[in-house]
């Protein structure tokens, strides 16, 4: 068991799991209560988009996803709320676009050094040490800022109308909740993968719930079980030599359903 950790890859993989354990279910609780969920799966397809172009020019990989994720967040809410066009439409319109674009960019950089299967599925031997340090310094901003914000995220969650009529800035509020979602799906990505990084984000958010707790109390819970998830399937994929990111999605899945039996049991 202990072996693992003579790896240094391995080392890197659980530093930059368990930052991201934190805080993809404490932005996927507010994102479940919006029904925003799908706008984990477009962020992670337009960052597949942004890494692809990284790769292509041979840049950092990781910034240009970044970039091209708040880019679409922005893009994303403008058209929402100034054209009038329905979130899932809007949804839909950037993930198929930015999806089309990656495979686009990958079938130009097909000569480059880059995995797709490990863009799509996460790798754990992926995760180099400048990764690790950008996801710590930009976890610990996201965190901070998900804390001081915290109360006007609640409440526009909740009640956007109520919210505005309260004075709140319901939009950059909402913007300043789409940008965050965006730099975690981002930082996700090397481990989990472009195509289950919402997952993380959702499953142990809707496991949470199944206990029937408070707000706080199911983001607490959420992020207790995305780190089991998280170590659990690194681990595992460590081990047996499976993707890292559906190693992780399967035993959170399986949390999930442990959760709605005994939630079962005690209704």
């Amino acid at each position: 068991m202990l072996e693992i950790f003579q790896y240094d890859f391995m080392i890197r993989a659980i530093v930059a799991g368990i930052c991201i354990a934190v805080i993809l279910p404490s932005i996927g609780s507010f994102l479940v209560v919006r029904r925003y969920s799908m706008m984990a799966d477009t962020l992670a397809h337009v960052a597949l988009a942004g890494l692809a172009v990284g790769v292509l020019f041979q840049s950092q990989p990781i910034v240009t996803a970044i970039i091209a994720t708040v880019v679409a967040a922005v893009g994303m809410e403008q058209l929402r709320t100034r054209r009038n066009i329905m979130g899932e439409s809007v949804l839909s319109l950037f993930l198929s676009g930015s999806l089309a674009i990656a495979a686009v960019v990958l079938s130009v950089a097909k000569g480059s050094a880059v995995n797709p299967f490990a863009l799509l599925f996460g790798s754990i031997a992926t995760v180099s040490v400048q990764d690790v340090q950008i996801i710590l310094v930009l976890g610990v901003i996201v965190v901070a800022t998900l804390v001081l914000f915290y109360k006007q995220l609640f409440f526009v969650s909740f009640d956007e109308e109520l919210a505005q009529a309260s004075g709140l800035r319901v939009q950059m509020l909402h913007l300043l909740l789409i940008v965050l979602a965006a730099v975690a799906v981002v930082l996700a990505m090397r481990i989990v993968g472009a195509l289950l990084v919402g997952s993380l984000m959702v499953i142990p958010v809707l496991t949470a719930m199944q206990f029937g707790r408070g707000f706080r109390h199911t983001t607490f819970i959420s992020v207790f079980v995305s780190l089991f998830a998280m170590l659990a399937g690194l681990i595992t994929s460590f081990y047996v030599g499976t993707a890292s990111g559906g190693t992780i999605v399967v035993i959170a899945l399986f949390c999930f359903m442990l959760s709605l039996f005994f939630s079962t049991r005690h209704t």
